[in-house]
């Protein structure tokens, strides 16, 4: 099981008050020799977080591949920078952060167009869609690579049922009416959902990822599902390094999933 570390939430303290300091490139640095594997980063269209000069530094200066996510508006950027992948996921500017998978469907020639180009420059694809066999299935059709399943719902309701997060100003909306019978029911079925999504993906001969809202309680279960290569985990990891330090929150998480 491989480790991406997704190193945007680093970048947002960076930006919030527009200085050099913390160092993105630091960061970079410091996941790779404490087990991370792979480093993550999201060029949004607004440059909220990761901004282009800190793109090209990380990419060209990275001693691990870098895998870069980003929607449609920066494929330019994207070819220009050149990281080892690419990551399509749709993008809301009103979003805080990725609400669900890409619109394969919807978008297919688009996406099949954008891989195209992407593989002409030899960048890998990988599609972030949610973990359904339709989805799959027009990834593999498009020309992915990877394709990199949305844990959202998995997450969330883990959290409602094992956590306080239902006694709490964030609680899942949509999950509040549900009675902890019902969550543990829909948890078993939506882990039984990424399993069937995974073994279909593997038949296809896509390599599978997955990521969003993992954390150092909910990880060991996604961890365990066989044919899953890798897990791209950021906000958890940095929240964590405020009490541990960076190199402390990238080796915990490393050991977890690499039992």
């Amino acid at each position: 099981m491989k480790l991406g570390v997704n190193i945007d939430h680093i970048a947002v303290l960076k930006a919030a008050r527009k200085i050099a300091d913390p160092d993105v490139l630091q960061a970079v640095f410091v996941a790779a020799q404490n087990g991370a594997d792979q480093i993550t980063i999201h060029l949004r269209e607004d440059r909220r977080h990761i901004d282009d000069y800190d793109a090209k530094r990380i990419i060209a200066n990275s001693p691990i591949p870098v895998n870069m996510e980003c929607a449609f508006e920066v494929i330019d950027e994207i070819i220009k920078y050149r990281p080892f992948r690419a990551t399509l996921v749709p993008e809301k500017r009103e979003e805080v952060t990725t609400e669900g998978g890409l619109d394969v469907e919807n978008s297919f020639a688009r996406v099949k167009r954008t891989i195209e180009r992407l593989k002409d420059c030899e960048i890998a694809v990988s599609l972030f869609i949610e973990p359904n066999k339709a989805a799959i299935d027009l990834a593999f059709r498009g020309g992915a690579d990877t394709v990199e399943f949305h844990t959202g719902r998995f997450s969330n309701l883990w959290a409602m049922l094992n956590g306080i997060l239902y006694r709490t100003p964030y609680a899942v909306k949509e999950l509040i009416s549900f009675s902890k019978e019902e969550l543990k029911r829909e948890l078993e079925l939506e882990i039984q959902k990424i399993k069937k999504a995974v073994a279909f993906a593997n038949e296809l001969g896509l390599s599978v990822a997955a990521g969003h809202g993992l954390n150092y309680h909910n990880v060991g279960e996604i961890a365990a599902i066989e044919g899953i290569e890798e897990l791209n985990i950021g906000q958890s990891i940095v929240a964590r390094s405020i009490w541990t330090g960076f190199s402390v929150a990238v080796r915990e998480m490393s050991a977890l999933i690499k039992k």
